[in-house]
C-alpha cells in the first residue's frame, strides 16, 4: 500500500513539476526582463533532464488540450540566449524521437517549422556558424519534415534552401555535421521545384562526391546520401543532369562493387540505395538509353541472378527486376494492324466514338508503328510544383458517382411512339391466346408426386449431387413414353421438333424442316478405329451462303432452306494435319455418338483399370439432356460467320461433363513472377538463344506450317475462336497474340485455339501477350482451361482446369497512341502458364473459361422445345430480329399452360407479373451463358418447384444479346466494334439490333402497364470471386458521397435488396457483401440503369459471374465449374420463387418477416473506385486486390499510375509498407 501510494505521489509531483516549469518559462517569455537570460536558461535545463527520463513528461507536453509546445516555441522565438536555444533543441528532439510521428505532426500543427527555419537562417548569418546548434537544427528538421508537406516550401520561400547545401559543401569532412544536413536535402527534395533548384546549384555532383570510390567507411552518411541523390534524380531536370556527366556508369560501377565486396550482405541498405538512385534516373528516356549503353540490363541481371539464392536479398532482386522491365526496350506486336484480322463493313458508320476514329484514320496511317510515341517529351516538360496535394480533399472521393439527385430518380418514359411500340405486340401472343384449339390439363387436381404427370428429361442442375447416367435414362424414357405420344421414338435418338398446335406462330421454320428430312440413328452407333484416327476435326464443307440482310428498325425474320452438307471420313493416315484440309473424303457417312472404341490400347487398360464402375459409353445423357452431337452440326450449318468457318471444335461437338473431382484455387508458388520476367530479359540479353518462328499467322493465310515433330501446331479457325498469330520463342515457349474484336483495335482477353503435335513429359510454355486488363484473377488462383479428344474418347469429354507458373504481368510491348486512345505508352500484359500434356501427339484445345458458343444455344433451345410437355408448360422461341451478320437472335417465352380454356384459368394466365432476363451481351463472358442454360433447364425441368413458378411468372429471355460477338470471338463488341451495354440509352437499330428491340419489348410492356417485377442481365467478372449483383438505389448512391446530408431523408423502397439477399441465402455461390447499389456515371447507358431509370424496373440487375472461384460460402477455395454455374442459374430461378412467397406470404402461410430487409439496408461493403479507362471500362467498380506487378515497368508513369491508383497507392497506404516491403510483395 505504502509503495503504491509513494508511487501515485511521485506521479501527480512529476507531472506538477512539469506545469509549474512551463508556467515559469511563459512568465519568463511575458516579462521580457533583462536578467531573466539565466532563468530560462536554468528553467529549460530542469524541463530537458524531465524530458529525458521521464517519458510521462514527453506525453504530457504534445497531449491534447496542453500548451506545452506553444511555450516551448515561444521561448525558442523570443530568447537570444545560445544555452537556452541548445536546451529547446533538445528538448523538441526528444519530445519527437518517440511515440511515431504524431508527435512530429503536433509540432508542425503549433508552427513548428516556421520557427525552426527563421532560426536556421538567423544561425547561418555567424561566422562562423554554431556547429551543435546546426547539428540540432538539421536534426529536428529531418524529424518533422516528413509531417509537413509545405516544408519544401517554406525553406525556399524563408531562403533556407542553400543554407543546408553550403554546409554540406564547406564541410564534406565534418561527417557528424553533413550527416543531418543530408537528412533535410533528402526532406527537401520531395519537392520537385526544391529539387530542380538544388540540382543548379551542384547538388547532384556533391552527392556524388560523397558516395564516390567504394569504402566501407561511414556507411551510415552513404546510405543517407543515396537516398537523397535517389530523391534528386526523381527530378527529370536533375536526372539529365546526371546523364550528361556519365553518372549511370559510375552508378553501376558502385553497384558491382559493392555486389562484390558485400559478402555477408551486411550492407544490403547500400546496394539498394544504389539501385534506388539508378531507378530513378531511368525514369526518363535518356536515362534508360545510358543504362543499356553502359550494358544495365547484363549487370543487373547477373547480380540478381547470383542473389536469388539468398531469400534475404529479395529486395535486391526485385528492384533489379523494375529497372530492367522499365528499361527493356518497348516493342510493337509483330502484326501489320492492330485492328481485327477480320474486316466486317458497317451498314452506318458510327458519327463519333472510337469506331469513327477508326473509319476516319487516313490510309497510311500505321497503327502498330507510331513514331510520335518513342520522341521523349522530357525537353519540354516544366517542373510542377506540387506543393498544394495537402490541401485536396483526403478522404476517398468518387467523381464516377452521380450525386445529382434529379438524374438518380427514376424517369418511366416510353423515348418511342406506342404506333410503333406496337410492332412487338406479336411477341406477346400469351396475352390474347385463348387456347381453345390446345388440349389442356384437366381441372383435376394435380398430382401429389414429383414428376409423375411431368414430360421432359431435363434434371435440375445441382452442383453438390452426381446422378447416375442409368437412372437418368431410365426415368427419362419411362416420362417420354407414358406422357408424350408425339414422342414414340427411342430416348436415344434425337426428339422430333415439338411445335405449340397454334396456327399463327411466329418462327423460324426451317429447323423444322431440316430435321424431318434427317435420319435418326441411336446414340450407341460408334465410329470405327479408322474414323476416330482420322477424325482430325469435323469439317462443313460447302456451307449454303446466304446474302446478309440488316434490319432498319423493324423486327426481321429470315426463312432458308440451307442444302444440308453430308459429312465423310477418310481412310485413316500416319500423320494427323492438325488443319482439316482433306477431312472426310472418301465415303459418305452420318457421324454417330463418339465411344470409346478409338482409343489407343494402352488407353483402354487405363480407363478399364481407373474405375470398374464407369460407363463405358460415351452418350448423350451422360453428357447433358440438350447436347446432341448431330443436332450441333446442323445448328453449325445455318451459323454466319465473318471468316466464313467450315470446321467445328471437338470440344463443341462433343460436349462437356463436369469433373467429378474438385479444382481448389491454384496457389501460386514464390517468386513465379520474377522468374517469368527474368526469362523475358534473357531474351534480349541472349538474343541469339531466340527461335522467333512464325508457326500461325491469320494476317499471311500461306504461312507454312513447320512439319518438325518439335513444334507445336495451332488452330483457332472455328466458331468462337480467338488466335491470330503464334511465334516460337524457345524450343518450347510460345508467345501468342489474339485477335482484336472486330471492327477494333482493343479488347483482348478472350482465347479459344487448337493446339496438337505435342510430346507427353514436357512443359510447354505459353504467353498471350497483348492483353488488356490491368488486372487478372490469374495472379490469384485462377487457371486456364484444357479440353483434351485423346481424354474425350476416354470417355472422360470435359473441359479441366490447367496449367503451372501462372501469372499475370505487363510487358515490354505497348500500344500506339492510335490504339491507346490519344495515351502514350499504354503496356500490354501477358497471362504466361506452363502445359505438360498427357498423351503424345493429342488434339487439345485451350480457352479462357467454358466455351459456348451460338450454335450450342440454338441446339440447347431447339432440344428443350422438342422435349418439353405442351399440356404443361408454355414455351415459345421467336427470332427478335437478325443480327448485321444475318443471325437470329432468340427470344424465349416460358410459362405454365393455363388448367383448362376456362374463362378464370385463362385469365390467371393473361396476369402473371413478367420477369425479363437476358444475358451474354459481352462474348468473352462466357459463364453468363451456362449460368443461363441452368436457368433455361430449371424453367423446364419437372421440378414441383419448377411448375409453381411457371404458374407464377411469365418468362420473356434473350438468351444471347451478342450472337456475332460470340460467333466470331470477340471479347467484349459486336460487329459494330462497340460495346453493346453501353447503348442501351440511345441504341442505333442498324448497328445495335438486339439492343434496340430488346429495349422495345420492355418498352412495350411499360406502355400497357405491364411492366416486369425483375429484370436481370447475367454477366461474368474476370477480377473479383464469387457470384454477386449491381443494382441500382437512390439512397446508397447518395449514402456513398456523403455529400448530401439529406439524402437519409430520402424515401425509398428497400425491395431492391430482396432477390440478392434470398441470393446469399440459397445459393452457395452468391456473395451479398460484394454486391453493391450504387448508381456510376459511366454505368448510365447500361441495362441495368437503363432498366431502372427509363422503364423504371425497381428490381433491375447485372448478375456477375466470377471467372475464377469462390472464397467464401460452399464452394470456398474451389474454382468454378459449369455445374456450378448451372446451379446459380438454377438457385436465382429459386430465388424468384421464394420472392414471391414474400410478396404474397397469406398465399402460402408463410411469415411476413421472411426476410428483414429494412434493418440491413446499408450494408454493402462493396467500395467504389475510379471508373477504367476508355480502353478498359468495364461493368464493375474497380478491383482492389493487391496487384502483383509494379506500374512502373511503364514508358509514361503518370498517366498509368493515375489509370490505376486503385490498385497500387491505396494497398501501400493502407498496409503502411516501406518501399522495400512494398517492393517484395509486388513481385513476389
Amino acid at each position: 500500500m505504502n509503495k503504491g501510494k509513494t508511487s501515485s505521489e511521485k506521479s501527480v509531483s512529476t507531472s506538477s513539476r512539469t506545469m509549474s516549469l512551463l508556467s515559469q518559462l511563459e512568465k519568463i517569455n511575458l516579462d521580457s526582463v533583462l536578467g531573466e537570460a539565466d532563468n530560462a536558461r536554468y528553467v529549460t535545463s530542469k524541463i530537458l533532464h524531465l524530458v529525458q527520463s521521464q517519458e510521462k513528461t514527453r506525453k504530457e507536453m504534445t497531449s491534447k488540450g496542453s500548451t506545452g509546445i506553444e511555450v516551448i516555441l515561444s521561448t525558442l522565438e523570443n530568447t537570444k540566449d545560445p544555452q537556452t536555444i541548445l536546451n529547446i533543441l533538445n528538448i523538441l528532439i526528444e519530445v519527437v524521437s518517440v511515440g511515431g510521428g504524431r508527435r512530429a505532426g503536433v509540432l508542425v500543427t503549433k508552427g513548428g517549422t516556421q520557427v525552426l527555419l527563421q532560426l536556421l537562417l538567423t544561425a547561418s548569418k555567424d561566422s562562423p556558424p554554431n556547429e551543435e546548434l546546426m547539428v540540432l537544427l538539421h536534426t529536428l528538421l529531418a524529424k518533422i519534415g516528413p509531417k509537413d508537406k509545405k516544408i519544401g516550401m517554406k525553406a525556399r520561400i524563408n531562403g533556407a534552401l542553400n543554407i543546408s547545401l553550403n554546409l554540406v559543401k564547406q564541410n564534406l569532412q565534418n561527417h557528424k555535421l553533413i550527416l543531418p544536413c543530408l537528412q533535410v536535402l533528402r526532406v527537401y527534395s520531395t519537392n520537385s521545384v526544391n529539387a530542380v533548384s538544388l540540382g543548379k546549384n551542384g547538388v547532384v555532383e556533391l552527392m556524388f562526391k560523397i558516395i564516390g570510390p567504394f569504402t566501407k567507411k561511414n556507411t551510415s552518411l552513404m546510405k543517407v546520401a543515396l537516398d537523397t541523390l535517389a530523391a534528386l534524380l526523381k527530378s527529370k531536370t536533375n536526372a539529365r543532369r546526371a546523364v550528361d556527366r556519365g553518372y549511370v556508369q559510375v552508378l553501376l560501377t558502385i553497384y558491382v562493387d559493392w555486389h562484390r565486396h558485400d559478402s555477408r550482405h551486411r550492407y544490403m541498405l547500400i546496394r539498394k540505395g544504389v539501385l534506388q538512385c539508378i531507378k530513378s534516373v531511368t525514369n526518363i528516356k535518356l536515362g534508360r538509353k545510358a543504362f543499356i549503353d553502359a550494358n544495365g540490363m547484363k549487370i543487373l541481371y547477373n547480380t540478381s541472378q547470383e542473389c536469388l539464392a539468398v531469400r534475404t536479398l529479395d529486395p535486391l532482386v526485385n528492384t533489379s527486376s523494375l529497372i530492367m522491365r522499365k528499361c527493356f526496350p518497348k516493342n510493337r506486336l509483330p502484326l501489320p494492324t492492330i485492328k481485327s484480322a477480320f474486316q466486317f463493313q458497317l451498314p452506318v458508320i458510327p458519327s463519333s466514338g472510337p469506331v469513327a476514329q477508326l473509319y476516319n484514320l487516313p490510309p497510311d496511317v500505321d497503327d502498330v508503328v507510331d513514331e510520335s510515341d518513342d520522341n521523349d517529351d522530357a525537353e519540354t516538360e516544366s517542373e510542377v510544383e506540387t506543393e498544394n496535394d495537402d490541401d485536396k480533399d483526403q478522404h476517398f472521393k468518387n467523381d464516377d458517382i452521380e450525386t445529382d439527385i434529379n438524374k438518380l430518380k427514376p424517369r418511366q418514359e416510353l423515348g418511342r411512339p406506342i404506333e410503333e411500340l406496337k410492332m412487338y405486340e406479336q411477341f406477346f401472343p400469351e396475352l390474347s391466346e385463348n387456347f381453345q384449339e390446345y388440349d389442356l390439363v384437366s381441372k383435376e387436381p394435380k398430382p401429389s408426386v414429383p414428376g409423375a404427370n411431368l414430360s421432359g428429361p431435363i434434371v435440375v442442375p445441382t452442383a453438390g449431387e452426381e446422378h447416375s447416367a442409368e437412372a437418368n435414362q431410365s426415368a427419362k424414357g419411362g416420362a417420354l413414353k407414358g406422357n408424350n405420344p408425339l414422342l414414340t421414338e427411342e430416348y436415344n435418338r434425337r426428339p422430333a421438333f415439338l411445335e405449340l398446335p397454334k396456327k399463327d406462330n411466329i418462327r423460324d421454320s426451317s429447323l423444322h424442316q431440316q430435321n424431318d428430312q434427317r435420319n435418326l440413328l441411336p446414340s450407341c452407333q460408334c465410329l470405327s478405329q479408322e474414323i476416330v484416327k482420322g477424325l482430325d476435326r469435323i469439317s462443313l464443307q460447302n456451307s449454303a451462303k446466304n446474302d446478309q440482310c440488316y434490319g432498319t428498325g423493324g423486327v426481321i425474320k429470315k426463312e432458308s432452306k440451307p442444302s444440308l452438307t453430308t459429312l465423310a471420313s477418310s481412310k485413316p493416315c500416319g500423320h494427323v494435319s492438325p488443319c482439316g484440309s482433306s477431312l472426310f473424303e472418301g465415303s459418305s457417312v452420318q457421324l454417330g455418338k463418339l465411344c470409346c472404341t478409338g482409343v489407343d490400347s494402352e488407353e483402354e487398360e487405363d480407363s478399364r483399370s481407373s474405375s470398374s464402375g464407369e460407363q463405358v459409353m460415351l452418350e448423350v445423357s451422360d453428357i447433358s439432356p440438350v447436347h446432341d452431337c448431330d443436332l450441333y452440326i446442323e445448328m453449325v450449318k445455318n451459323t454466319k460467320s465473318i471468316p466464313e468457318y467450315s470446321e467445328v471444335a471437338y470440344p463443341d461437338y462433343f460436349g462437356h461433363i463436369p469433373p467429378t473431382f474438385k479444382e481448389p484455387i491454384l496457389e501460386r508458388p514464390y517468386g513465379v513472377q520474377r522468374t517469368k520476367i527474368s526469362q523475358d530479359i534473357e531474351r534480349l540479353i541472349h538474343q541469339n538463344d531466340i527461335i522467333d518462328r512464325v508457326v500461325y499467322d491469320l494476317d499471311n493465310l500461306s504461312c507454312s506450317v513447320p512439319e518438325e515433330a518439335d513444334v507445336l501446331k495451332f488452330n483457332s479457325k472455328f466458331e468462337s475462336g480467338n488466335l491470330r498469330k503464334v511465334i516460337q520463342i524457345r524450343k518450347n515457349e510460345y508467345d501468342l497474340i489474339l485477335n482484336s474484336d472486330i471492327n477494333s483495335n482493343h479488347y483482348h482477353q478472350w482465347f479459344y485455339f487448337e493446339v496438337s503435335g505435342m510430346k507427353t513429359g514436357i512443359g510447354y510454355r505459353f504467353n498471350i501477350i497483348n492483353c488488356e486488363k490491368s488486372n487478372s484473377q490469374f495472379n490469384y488462383g485462377m487457371q486456364p482451361l484444357m479440353y483434351s479428344v485423346q481424354e474425350a474418347l476416354n470417355s472422360r469429354p470435359c473441359w479441366t482446369r490447367v496449367g503451372t507458373d501462372i501469372c499475370y504481368y505487363k510487358n515490354h510491348f505497348s500500344r500506339s497512341s492510335i490504339a491507346a486512345g490519344g495515351q502514350k505508352g499504354k503496356s500490354y500484359y501477358t497471362i504466361t502458364f506452363t502445359v505438360t500434356f498427357q498423351h503424345k501427339d493429342d488434339v487439345c484445345y485451350f480457352a479462357y473459361h467454358y466455351p459456348y458458343t451460338y450454335s450450342t444455344l440454338k441446339m440447347h433451345l431447339q432440344k428443350l422445345e422438342s422435349m418439353h410437355n405442351p399440356q404443361q408448360i408454355y414455351f415459345r422461341q421467336d427470332v427478335l430480329c437478325e443480327t448485321l451478320a444475318g443471325n437470329n437472335c432468340p427470344l424465349v417465352t416460358i410459362t405454365a399452360m393455363p388448367e383448362s380454356s376456362y374463362y378464370e384459368h385463362i385469365c390467371q394466365f393473361r396476369n402473371r407479373p413478367y420477369v425479363f432476363l437476358s444475358a451474354r451481351v459481352h462474348p468473352g463472358e462466357t459463364n453468363a451463358s451456362w449460368v443461363m442454360k441452368g436457368t433455361l433447364e430449371y424453367l423446364m425441368s419437372n421440378n414441383p418447384s419448377a411448375q409453381c413458378l411457371r404458374e407464377s411468372y411469365i418468362f420473356k429471355i434473350i438468351p444471347m444479346l451478342n450472337p456475332d460477338g460470340v460467333i466470331n470471338g470477340n471479347h467484349r463488341c459486336s460487329l459494330s466494334g462497340e460495346d453493346l451495354n453501353r447503348q442501351w440509352q440511345n441504341p442505333n437499330p442498324d448497328l445495335h439490333p438486339t439492343i434496340y428491340h430488346a429495349k422495345g419489348l420492355l418498352q412495350y410492356l411499360a406502355a400497357i402497364k405491364r411492366l416486369p417485377v425483375v429484370y436481370c442481365d447475367y454477366h461474368g467478372h474476370s477480377r473479383k470471386k464469387n457470384v454477386f449483383m449491381y443494382g441500382c438505389s437512390i439512397k446508397e448512391t447518395m449514402w456513398h458521397t456523403n455529400v448530401n446530408a439529406s439524402s437519409c431523408d430520402l424515401m425509398e423502397d428497400p425491395g431492391y435488396r430482396a432477390l440478392p439477399k434470398i441470393l446469399s441465402q440459397t445459393a452457395p455461390a452468391f456473395c451479398m457483401g460484394s454486391c453493391s447499389f450504387v448508381v456510376e456515371k459511366s454505368k448510365e447507358s447500361t441495362a441495368r440503369v437503363v432498366v431502372w431509370r427509363e422503364i423504371g424496373v425497381q428490381r433491375s440487375y447485372t448478375m456477375e459471374s466470377t471467372l475464377c472461384g469462390c472464397d467464401q460460402g460452399k464452394y470456398k477455395g474451389l474454382q468454378i465449374g459449369t455445374r456450378e454455374l448451372e446451379e446459380m442459374g438454377a438457385k436465382f430461378c429459386v430465388g424468384l420463387l421464394r420472392l414471391k412467397r414474400m410478396a404474397s406470404p397469406w398465399e402460402y402461410n408463410l411469415p411476413s418477416s421472411l426476410l428483414d430487409i429494412e434493418n440491413e439496408l446499408i450494408e454493402s461493403s462493396c467500395k467504389v473506385t475510379s471508373p477504367t479507362t476508355y480502353v478498359l471500362d468495364e461493368d464493375e467498380p474497380r478491383f482492389l486486390e493487391e496487384v502483383d506487378y509494379s506500374a512502373e515497368s511503364n514508358d509514361d508513369q503518370d498517366i498509368e499510375l493515375a489509370d490505376n491508383a486503385g490498385d497500387y497507392e491505396a494497398t501501400n497506404q493502407e498496409d503502411g509498407l516501406s518501399d522495400s516491403d512494398s517492393t517484395r510483395i509486388l513481385l513476389s
